[in-house]
């Protein structure tokens, strides 16, 4: 592992603070304008001030802070002999946690610069059996402190990874406790390939198998959040990821064939979306793809396009042909998808949706990939109506660079190993639009020269 990429300076609370006093005393400035140019002059120097109260002398001290005497009062209690979470604790807790969900207020930051998250493992760590509602209000807060790479290290240095493994595996009948202990892993994971190691070593996968499995009709949300943070590769700090084997694993032990059963409960249920993506990033190789499939994968998500078409819901008609997309990749699959009429659902789906290009760029993109090395396929698209498609939606939207650009992508497709398809987009007048999506969008040059040369046109890189 390296170091960081675009590493920023730091800055202790007592440096800050002696900084405005120096302003006060050497520059003559009054409180707040001390203050002001404390906060500009450190910013400038690239300095993070994330985590530094910030008030004026005079008017108040770091202790007035709400998320310090929070903080603090909380330390003083952890530190009794008894091992009870009381009442105050609780209510503690839970303000904290309402302190740092104010957007914008960066007091998760002054939280966890401030001892919060050793604080709060130290509690998970004594609450004992039948404090349930003590367990889920520490992890509820416990979440929005693990914001950045220092406070998910620091959860890492208090054991942290083992601490909530074990209270979700203790709590297992409790939903409450699951929702909030996989929402801490979904914040301790992101952006940090120590701590997903961390939990697959502590066999994370089969805890989310058992929820999966035994759970499903609670339908969590936070599991499959964690799912997808644990197999997504978002640590800049690291050269080669290891969630690809991590992906592997758990398609191995069953999650994949889980996640489908999650979609198979269509647009009822609050996790489609979340499950669909996290099924998604599972989904990782050709034989992955496949055994999805086998197990009714693209069935369901067949039924899911079909369905946010008919209900008007945009965002499942992206997530789950984004997954399709996903599936399409591995060859049986894409004959699975045609034989099922999946060129003339996609086409239904983008009359449904025409108005919205972000949903008519995952539409291209799938079938794009449909169309592959695949001249049948080709064949079957245009016989659907993609070339109408292209050629309308490149008129209707030459702003939405995306969305052109997967239409030049889906266009080089159609036409590479098809002549009749070759012939047949450019009587239609499409290559005007793909010069000028070339012409206008620095994104597209590169699909729009393919695209134009694969038409057949000597002139493609003009």
């Amino acid at each position: 592992m390296g170091p960081p990429k675009n590493a920023v300076r730091s800055i202790s609370q007592e440096a800050f603070d002696e900084v405005v006093k120096e302003n006060m005393d050497d520059l003559g400035m009054d409180p707040t304008e001390a203050l002001q140019d404390a906060i500009q002059t450190l910013t400038l120097q690239g300095v993070d001030l994330s985590g530094i109260v910030t008030c004026v002398p005079g008017e108040g001290s770091v202790k007035d802070n709400p998320v310090i005497h929070c903080l603090d009062r909380l330390n003083q209690l952890n530190a009794g002999p008894s091992n009870q979470i009381d009442d105050e604790t609780v209510e503690l807790l839970n303000k904290l946690t309402e302190l740092c969900n104010s957007e914008g207020s960066g007091n998760a930051a002054i939280a966890s610069r401030n001892g919060g998250v050793e604080i709060i493992c130290s509690i998970c760590s004594k609450v004992q059996k039948g404090c349930e509602h003590a367990i889920v209000s520490a992890l509820k807060a416990l979440a929005f402190l693990l914001h950045d790479l220092q406070s998910r290290e620091t959860f890492r240095a208090s054991d942290g990874p083992k601490l909530v493994v074990g209270i979700i595996t203790d709590g297992f009948e409790n939903i409450d406790i699951l929702s909030s202990g996989f929402a801490v892993i979904d914040a301790a994971a992101t952006g940090n390939e120590v701590l997903k190691e961390l939990f697959v070593e502590l066999k994370i996968e089969e805890l989310i198998l058992r929820v999966l499995s035994v759970k499903r009709e609670a339908s969590i949300q936070s599991v499959y959040d964690a799912i997808r943070v644990l197999l997504t590769p978002d640590d800049n700090r690291v050269l080669a990821s290891q969630v690809f084997g991590y992906a592997r694993k758990f398609a191995k032990i069953g999650i994949a064939r889980a996640l489908v059963d999650s979609i198979r409960a269509g647009l009822s249920s609050s996790s489609l979306v979340s499950a669909s993506i996290a099924l998604k990033a599972v989904a990782v190789n050709d034989e992955i793809c496949t055994s999805i499939s086998e197990n009714g994968g693209v069935d369901a998500v067949l039924i899911c396009i079909d369905d946010s078409s008919e209900q008007g819901n945009k965002t499942v008609a992206k997530v789950c042909c984004s997954l399709l997309c996903k599936l399409a990749g591995s060859d049986a699959n894409k004959t699975t998808i045609v034989e099922k009429k999946g060129m003339d659902r996609l086409i239904k789906l983008s009359a449904r949706f025409f108005d919205d290009p972000t949903v008519l760029q995952e539409i291209m993109a799938v079938i794009s990939v449909l169309s592959l090395r695949s001249p049948e396929n080709a064949a079957r698209a245009i016989e659907a109506g993609a070339g109408e498609l292209a050629l309308q939606a490149m008129q209707k939207f030459p702003a939405a660079q995306q969305m052109q650009k997967n239409s030049c992508l889906m266009i080089r497709n159609l036409v590479a190993r098809n002549a009749a398809n070759r012939t047949l987009l450019l009587n239609s007048g499409v290559e005007k639009h793909i010069r000028v999506a070339k012409q206008n969008h620095v994104s597209c040059k590169e699909a729009a020269t393919d695209a134009l040369r694969d038409l057949g046109l000597d002139d493609y890189n003009v």
